[in-house]
């Protein structure tokens, strides 16, 4: 019975020795994500939306571009999009674009959300994940505000209020 027992815990000893060795090389071993740095450039992409039509970001150079990353499980991005849609209606005649990018959801989804909430600006759909992953994206929402030159002049992540929003707007106006 003393043997047994004596077994038992050698293994479960084992294990967690294991357990704790993996958990160190994973996390020495692992390839820091790099999110891309206020004051340089903004990654370059190209999303299509759900109408099918395509949004370069390079294309917006001369405009102050809020890039928002979001999910439509995210309750902190389901808060603040009537925020971002009710700013980006003051803002868009003022060379100010809005492109909130999902992340991997279906087409469906998204257009469901979208219309639940009668958002007007342009939603690309980062199906695989690449531009979040360029970006460096960690957790949602995250918003980058991107400069009329390209360049990104603020990082953001966490839930925005309304005036968060119309600040950051009013920043980036070119």
């Amino acid at each position: 019975m003393k043997k047994r027992r004596l077994a038992m815990r050698t293994a479960i000893l084992v294990l967690l020795v294991a357990a704790v060795a993996y958990t160190l090389y994973a996390n020495f071993t692992k390839e820091e994500r790099t999110r891309a740095k206020t004051g340089e450039m903004a990654p370059d992409f190209v999303l299509t939306d759900l109408e099918g039509n395509q949004h370069r970001l390079s294309d917006y150079k001369g405009k102050g571009v809020f890039l928002n990353f979001w999910g439509t499980w995210c309750k902190p991005c389901e808060k603040e999009m009537p925020y971002i849609n009710n700013q980006y209606k003051q803002f868009k005649d003022r060379g100010v674009e809005v492109l909130a990018v999902n992340i991997g959801e279906s087409n469906l989804a998204v257009s469901s959300f979208s219309e639940k909430y009668g958002l007007t600006f342009p939603i690309p759909l980062d199906k695989d994940s690449q531009v979040m992953n360029a970006y460096g994206v960690g957790p949602l929402p995250a918003t980058f505000l991107v400069d009329k030159e390209g360049k990104i002049v603020k990082y953001h992540t966490g839930q925005l209020t309304e005036h968060m929003v119309k600040q950051y707007m009013e920043s980036i106006e070119p």
